[in-house]
């Protein structure tokens, strides 16, 4: 991992890796994790990706090994918003194709309606508009009350179902069960105050929203009001009520993105990958 001091004097860690043919120019694809993520939790999208396009992975602050802010530090999803912006400008200027998972679409989803010009393409995976209508604000009193890792093994449920590796479910539990406890309070609590289902009329990125189809994180009838407000969109469902399907369903995740880019680039005349 690399860092840069963003624009408030935070440490931000981001990796960038390509294994296409060293004479192309393949597009730069960038993955935006979860809330209580970090860039390690696509270990499993990278060999398959890496081998086509540059990947550019971030730590959003207060994640991973990006700097926490501050209690008296201003904190906001602006702020992921303006972390993203700087990372771009840096290693990928003009536009690329954004994924983002569960809270890191919820920054993809601004960065497409505030910067169109930056997102080529936009994918969304268990990402609603915000939590404000969501039960998430349950959790911060249940996590003040037994420890983050401990929330996280009693609400395994929500989040994995009986087909997930159990190996996998127990890293899950200990690189998310590592995040600051009161940081995480703190961001799921701004999370919750957001609900931009009908600003996503503004998108015009091509789209691709990827859904648990029984899910009740983010609440699974959401997805298609976001889809009839973002014109040209498609919605894809996991036939699954864990919400991390990201993880849990890494391989048909990225099938569903890999065929979507392809399209993509055919309709548009670009290879969209490795292209001499």
């Amino acid at each position: 991992m690399q860092t840069f001091t963003n624009r408030d004097g935070l440490s931000v860690a981001w990796q960038l890796d390509s294994f296409a043919a060293p004479w192309t120019t393949p597009d730069t694809v960038l993955l935006l994790h979860a809330a209580m993520g970090s860039s390690q939790r696509w270990f499993r999208w990278m060999p398959r990706l890496t081998a086509r396009y540059r990947v550019l992975r971030m730590d959003l602050r207060g994640h991973g090994q990006s700097q926490i802010p501050s209690p008296d530090q201003a904190f906001s999803l602006a702020h992921l918003v303006g972390d993203v912006l700087e990372l771009l400008d840096r290693q990928a200027p003009g536009a690329v194709h954004v994924v983002g998972n569960s809270a890191g679409g919820y920054v993809a989803q601004r960065l497409a309606i505030e910067h169109p010009e930056r997102v080529k393409t936009l994918a969304l995976y268990g990402s609603t508009p915000g939590l404000k209508q969501s039960h998430a604000p349950t959790w911060i009193p249940k996590i003040a009350e037994r420890g983050l890792r401990r929330f996280l093994a009693e609400t395994i449920e929500e989040r994995f179902d009986e087909r997930a590796d159990p190996a996998l479910v127990e890293w899950f539990i200990g690189q998310a069960g590592s995040n600051d406890p009161a940081f995480i309070a703190r961001f799921v609590t701004h999370m919750c105050t957001h609900d931009f289902l009908d600003d996503l009329v503004a998108v015009r990125a091509p789209t691709l929203i990827v859904a648990a189809g029984r899910e009740k994180i983010g609440h699974a009838s959401t997805y298609p009001e976001m889809q009839k407000r973002i014109a040209g969109s498609e919605l894809r469902t996991v036939d699954t009520a864990a919400h991390n399907i990201c993880d849990g369903y890494a391989d048909l995740c990225l099938d569903l993105l890999l065929d979507f880019l392809d399209r993509h680039a055919a309709l548009s005349g670009d290879s969209g990958q490795a292209r001499p």
